[in-house]
């Protein structure tokens, strides 16, 4: 009976003085790679549901942000994983203005895009701290944006956004020569039913900073000819 109460105290005392060692290499890595999503308003707003533009105006004919998605290779994701870090506006005031070009919002009633950034940081960018704090998530995701022009990649293609049909085919590949990744298409459909331009996935290094080749796909398919709407 002695021998079990000295053993016993003798794992409660390993397990507190290295549960800290665990709980950081479990912390280290807790997700495989990001995807970064873009989206064309064009399709967004052309559907039964419509949209509304932000008090901030009607956002460029470009494609905007859609946000920055740690997943695992397995195709699920983590999600909501921090309550206390909730989202701050005073962290990133220096990148508002960008955020506002960049990343805007077309849900309704109209907003400024706080509410959208919010929703964003809460349930992906919290599941990334352990890479990246509140600011750097929303610089890293400003800056992929910079450095994939997907509109100016389409255009060199010939795929404009002149509510024309174009192949799913012509325009991975168009992306894939100008960025070296083989990207994901998402379609939604139009109020006439027609599938549409709604959305591109490609697929980033846990730092946010290099594009890679997507370990799995999201689910969902397009018709092999698909509208680019204007906006």
């Amino acid at each position: 009976m002695k021998t079990l109460k000295i053993q016993l105290a003798f794992s409660s005392f390993f397990f507190l003085l290295f549960s800290p060692f665990f709980a950081a290499v479990s912390s280290a890595q807790d997700f495989d790679f990001f995807y970064f999503v873009q989206q064309w308003p064009g399709s967004y707003c052309d559907t039964r549901k419509s949209c509304c533009y932000p008090t901030t105006g009607k956002p460029e004919a470009d494609f905007g942000i859609h946000g920055l998605w740690p997943n695992y290779k397995s195709g699920a994701y983590p999600s909501n994983c921090d309550p206390d870090s909730p989202y701050q506006s005073s962290t990133i005031n220096d990148l508002i203005e960008s955020l506002q070009r960049e990343w805007p919002t077309l849900s309704c009633p109209s907003s400024d895009g706080n509410q959208f950034w919010e929703h964003e940081w809460e349930k992906h960018g919290t599941c990334s701290e352990s890479v990246l704090d509140q600011h750097a998530y929303f610089q890293a995701t400003l800056d992929l944006k910079n450095k994939i022009n997907l509109l100016q990649i389409l255009n060199d293609a010939g795929i404009k956004p002149d509510g024309g049909y174009y192949s799913v085919s012509s325009i991975k590949d168009a992306i894939s020569k100008a960025t070296g990744f083989t990207p994901w298409i998402e379609c939604n459909v139009d109020e006439g039913r027609n599938r549409q331009l709604y959305q591109v996935y490609m697929c980033v290094d846990t730092s946010a900073t290099n594009l890679i080749e997507c370990p799995v796909f999201p689910r969902g398919k397009c018709s092999d000819q698909i509208e680019f709407p204007p906006f």
